[in-house]
């Protein structure tokens, strides 16, 4: 479609099966805060390319309180890009 010959879509991809809710809610934080972890901004607002602007004006506020305070430590996502 974008006239492309052999370009890879969907490279290196990979899904994960949730079976908590709370595992839901602590990967949509590490999302929100993959900009900030990256040193790209010091707010995950901030960052355009990510939905946590939206998130922080739209969803509704028992659900940001629940996604925020669910912490995202232990999620281990394979992330080529972090600095040492």
């Amino acid at each position: 479609m974008d006239q492309t010959p052999g370009r890879r879509v969907w490279f290196q991809y990979w899904d994960t099966c949730l079976t908590y809710e709370d595992s839901y809610h602590a990967r949509l934080n590490y999302v929100h805060n993959n900009p900030v972890m990256h040193g790209l901004v010091t707010v995950a607002a901030q960052y355009a390319f990510c939905s946590a602007s939206w998130f922080k004006e739209n969803a509704e506020p028992l659900f940001q309180k629940r996604v925020t305070a669910t912490p995202y430590d232990r999620v281990h996502v394979r992330d080529d890009f972090m600095k040492s």
